[in-house]
């Protein structure tokens, strides 16, 4: 089965677990349409090919058109939609899956998943070494009145005679492909097709992101091991006060046994005669005649 599905972050928030707050981004999960499915015999590894978003058949080009003509298409108003956004997910068997399933988010992801979530950071365009790099700059006494923000030298005149590669300078910050491990997701709305995950994600809002699942545990399980633990104390505790009021009870019947035997040998004594003790009393006051 798939271990990775396609969404859109959303907006941060919070979500109270256990009167404790846990910042979450919201990541909407639109149900995902297997468009193609790749097989080793036939194209050297296997994958499945998922599309998600919408776009007007209008513009789109006639190439896909084709690729996509077996893929459900989406009502949207009043016109008919394909999917926006098409990418494959490496599987290691065979999914199960045919062209034109559904892949829903409950189908790969619940509450307690640990996940790792992919995406494209935002652009900050042209930056300078220290905003992008970290550096600290020249230093801001001995006569110097524009080296603040300054990289400094960047080689030698003779040797090596060139700048290395790989040598950070000032140039485009931003849309790379980030990748942010260990996340737990909260909660999962299937609903509204939203899921709540702690920290931060990668890209602006409305950006699409790559959700794995590659483990189990999360916050959200621990959570739910807290609540069964506490139910378990509250039996506990409900036991023992139903155990005290058996023994009260005992106690209570005990006593009123005690009082209706007294109030027996009371009017036991006023009759003597007809009582039990007197008539063995009797009996042995003869044997001993």
């Amino acid at each position: 089965m798939l271990d990775t599905i396609l969404g859109f972050k959303q907006k941060m928030g919070a979500v109270y677990i256990n009167d404790r707050r846990y910042p979450v981004t919201w990541v909407k999960v639109e149900p995902c349409v297997v468009t193609q499915i790749k097989y080793e015999e036939k194209d050297g590894y296997m994958a499945v090919q998922l599309g998600t978003g919408s776009k007007r058949i209008k513009n789109v080009s006639k190439p896909l058109q084709g690729h996509l003509k077996k893929s459900p298409k989406t009502q949207d108003s009043k016109e008919k939609m394909l999917p926006r956004f098409l990418r494959e997910v490496r599987v290691k068997e065979d999914s199960q899956l045919k062209v034109g399933d559904e892949v829903k988010v409950t189908d790969v992801l619940r509450a307690g998943d640990v996940v790792t979530i992919t995406g494209i950071s935002k652009g900050k365009g042209f930056a300078g070494v220290v905003k992008r790099w970290g550096f600290a700059g020249g230093p801001k006494t001995h006569g110097q009145s524009d080296r603040e923000r300054a990289p400094g030298s960047i080689g030698n005149r003779t040797s090596p005679g060139r700048v290395f590669k790989g040598k950070r300078m000032a140039g485009r910050m931003g849309s790379d492909r980030v990748t942010v491990k260990n996340l737990n997701i909260i909660d999962v709305d299937e609903k509204n097709g939203l899921i709540a995950i702690t920290g931060a994600v990668p890209g602006a809002v409305k950006s699409l992101v790559f959700i794995k699942k590659t483990g189990e545990g999360g916050v959200r399980a621990e959570a739910e091991v807290k609540e069964v633990d506490s139910t378990d104390a509250q039996v506990v505790v409900d036991k023992q006060v139903i155990e005290e009021k058996k023994e009260e009870k005992e106690v209570e019947n005990k006593e009123n046994k005690n009082i209706e035997n007294e109030e027996n040998k009371k009017e036991g004594k006023e009759e003597p005669k007809n009582s039990k003790t007197e008539k063995l009393k009797g009996d042995s006051a003869e044997e001993t005649k």
